[in-house]
């Protein structure tokens, strides 16, 4: 039988409670059985997070507000999303963002996202690059030919 998964009634997920980032997280797309796009359903609490500000190379994604009114922050700057909302975010630096819950309530968040690999998130407010759930600092980088 095909599997559903209701983005008003799923509960569950693992919680992340690193201070100024508080969520839980449920990997739908697992539990859909997806193989080339992904699905995250995130519960933000009040006064926090979701990551810091990045982008993929290689990946895109879109965000569906679920519950709450969240604030989105691209280069565009920060608006306030409403239940409903969909933003999409493409590959490289044009995709950058986070999402910050300045309400007292909970916001519930779907993220989508394309499932290549491997990506390479990029987090432009502290300069650094991941690859492979390891993190670098771009001040660190050498010349492709050091140590050779």
């Amino acid at each position: 039988m095909t599997a559903i998964v209701n983005l008003l009634d799923a509960e569950g997920g693992e919680e992340h409670d690193r201070d100024g980032f508080r969520f839980r997280d449920r990997w739908v797309g697992g539990e859909l059985g997806a193989e080339l796009l992904g699905c995250s359903l995130y519960d933000l609490l009040p006064g926090q997070q979701l990551w810091p500000y990045h982008f993929h190379r290689g990946n895109e994604e879109w965000l569906v507000v679920v519950s709450g009114r969240p604030i989105v922050r691209t280069p565009e700057g920060e608006r306030e999303l409403l239940p409903g909302d969909v933003v999409a975010f493409p590959v490289d630096e044009a995709g950058a963002h986070t999402v910050i819950n300045r309400t007292a309530e909970d916001a519930r968040l779907a993220m989508f996202s394309t499932l290549n690999r491997p990506t390479y998130p990029v987090y432009p407010d502290s300069d650094k690059v991941a690859a492979n759930r390891l993190c670098f600092r771009m001040a660190d980088a050498v010349d492709y030919w050091d140590g050779e």
